[in-house]
C-alpha cells in the first residue's frame, strides 16, 4: 500500500472528509498503515523525491512530503507486522548513511525495514550539481553504492554481539572489521556503528524500467515497482527480470514485479467513472494534447476533434514511452477521433496499470494479470477519493483473500517472511 496519499491528488483534497489538513502529520499515515496491516499487506512503501515543482502547488500538494525514513520510524512503535518500505536516493545520499538508516529502521521494526533503492530523475540543484548524471553515470554509482551498504552491513555481523555479562565481554571485536572500499564514487573505511539485526537481511526494491535498471533489479532486487500499464508490458517486463536474475545466478522468483496499480473504486462502474472525471476536471485541454503528442509523435493542435486518428498517421517513428502503450494500442485497434482520446483515462493519468470500476472488476483485472504470470503482486495507489483508498483495504483485498489469491493472516513476524509467502508460485513461460 502506497503511502503517498494519491488519492488525494487531482481535486480528491477538495473533498470536506479528505483529511488534507494533516498530511504531513505521521497520524495520517498512521491511519493508513493500521488498515493495511488489518488487511494482511505485506509492506507499507513511501515513494519519494528530492525536488519540489512550485506551480502544482497552486491545485495540490504535489511532491511536497514529511521525509519517508523518518515517516517510518515514527510508525514502527504503532504497528507490529507490517513491513515499512522507505526510499532513499543512491544519487543524493551517501552509503554510509544509508546503510547506518536502513539497518536502525530494521532494528525498530523488529525485522520489517525494506530499501526502495532510486537513483533519481531530478533534483541536482539542491546538491550541488550543476546537471543531472547521465543514466550510465547514474547507474554506475547505485551499483557501488548498492555494494558498499551490503559490505557495511556485514561489517558489524550481530553474531559479534555476546552480551557476556559475567566475562565482561560485550562483543567479539576479531569479527567487526572495516571494509575499506576504495572506488570510483566512494571511498568507506567502515566497519558501520549499528550491528547487523539477527534475523532476515532487509529486502530491496527498485523501479528502474531501462535496460540498467533491469540489470540492476535482476542482480539485488527483491521487489520491482513496475511501470506497466497493460499486461503486454508486464509480461515482457516479467521475462527480462527472470532472464537478467537467471544471468546473476539467483532464483528469478526472487525478483517479485509489484506494478503499481491505479484504482478508482466505486459501488457501480459509473460512479467510479464520475469520479475518475471529476478528479481531473482541471487538466486542460492543451495538457491532454501535449500528452498525446508525447504518446503518438503528432502535432495534434490544430486536428479537428472529430477526425480519426488512424494508425497511418504515425509514418514517423513515436516517442511513446512504455505508460503511452495503451493508447498506441487503442489508435492500432480503433483509430479513435481526436476527441475521443482526449478524454480517455489513458491521456488524462497514463502513468500506472488502471482500473476504473467496482471492487468486483478490480478483483478481476488482478486475477486475470496474476494467472497469466504478469505480476507476482502490485501496489495499491488508489486514487478519486479517501473512499477508493477504503474500497481497496476494507473489500479489495478481503475479496483477493476469499479467492485464495492471498493470505488470510501473516504467516510470519518480518518483511521478509511475508515476501517469502509466494516463492512457490511458478513463474510465466
Amino acid at each position: 500500500m502506497s503511502l503517498a496519499p494519491t488519492w488525494l491528488s487531482g481535486e480528491g483534497w477538495r473533498a470536506p472528509d479528505s483529511g488534507i489538513e494533516g498530511l504531513y502529520s505521521a497520524d495520517f499515515a498512521l491511519d493508513i498503515a493500521r488498515r493495511a496491516e488489518a488487511a494482511h499487506l505485506d509492506f507499507v512503501f513511501r515513494p519519494d523525491t528530492s525536488v519540489l515543482p512550485v506551480a502544482p502547488l497552486d491545485q495540490s500538494f504535489g511532491f511536497s512530503s514529511v521525509d519517508p525514513t523518518l515517516l517510518m520510524a515514527a510508525l514502527v512503535r504503532e504497528t507490529r507486522r507490517i513491513g515499512m518500505v522507505t526510499t532513499i536516493s543512491t544519487t543524493f545520499s551517501h552509503p554510509y548513511t544509508a546503510a547506518r538508516q536502513m539497518m536502525s529502521l530494521h532494528w525498530l521494526s523488529k525485522g520489517r525495514a525494506g530499501w526502495n533503492v532510486v537513483t533519481a530523475l531530478q533534483g541536482h540543484e539542491n546538491f550541488g550539481l550543476a546537471e543531472m548524471p547521465s543514466s550510465e553515470a547514474r547507474y554506475d554509482r547505485a551499483e557501488e553504492f548498492t555494494q558498499v551498504v551490503a559490505r557495511l552491513w556485514e561489517s558489524f555481523p550481530s553474531r559479534a554481539l555476546l552480551v557476556d555479562r559475567a566475562a565482561g565481554r560485550y562483543a567479539d571485536t576479531d569479527m567487526i572489521l572495516p571494509i575499506d572500499h576504495r572506488g570510483a564514487a566512494f571511498d568507506v573505511k567502515g566497519p558501520l556503528n549499528v550491528p547487523q539485526y539477527p534475523g532476515p537481511p532487509i529486502p530491496l526494491m527498485q523501479a528502474g524500467a531501462s535496460a540498467r535498471g533491469i540489470d540492476l533489479a535482476g542482480r539485488m532486487a527483491d521487489m520491482v515497482f513496475g511501470l506497466t500499464p497493460d499486461i503486454g508490458t508486464a509480461l515482457d517486463t516479467r521475462r527480462q527480470l527472470t532472464a537478467r536474475a537467471t544471468a546473476h545466478r539467483r532464483d528469478p522468483r526472487a525478483v517479485r514485479l509489484l506494478p503499481g496499480l491505479s484504482l478508482y473504486l466505486g459501488r457501480t462502474r459509473a460512479e467510479a467513472r464520475d469520479l475518475f472525471m471529476q478528479t481531473h476536471v482541471r487538466v486542460t485541454r492543451a495538457q491532454r494534447i501535449e500528452r498525446l503528442e508525447t504518446a503518438t509523435g503528432l502535432d495534434l493542435a490544430d486536428w479537428p476533434e472529430d477526425r480519426p486518428i488512424t494508425p497511418a498517421d504515425l509514418a514517423a517513428p513515436p516517442r511513446a514511452r512504455a505508460q503511452y502503450a495503451r493508447l498506441m494500442q487503442l489508435i492500432a485497434a480503433d483509430s479513435p477521433t481526436l476527441g475521443e482520446l482526449l478524454n480517455r483515462p489513458e491521456t488524462l493519468a497514463a502513468i500506472h496499470w488502471q482500473v476504473i470500476g467496482t471492487v468486483e472488476d478490480a478483483c478481476a483485472e488482478i486475477n486475470r494479470w496474476f494467472e497469466a504470470g504478469a505480476i507476482d503482486g502490485f501496489i495499491a495507489v488508489p486514487g478519486g477519493s479517501a473512499r477508493s483508498m477504503e474500497l481497496t483495504l476494507d473489500e479489495l483485498v478481503p475479496r483477493l483473500a476469499e479467492a485464495g489469491l492471498f493470505r488470510r493472516a501473516y504467516a510470519g513476524e518480518t518483511l521478509a517472511d511475508h515476501l517469502a509467502d509466494g516463492l512457490d508460485l511458478p513463474l510465466p513461460a
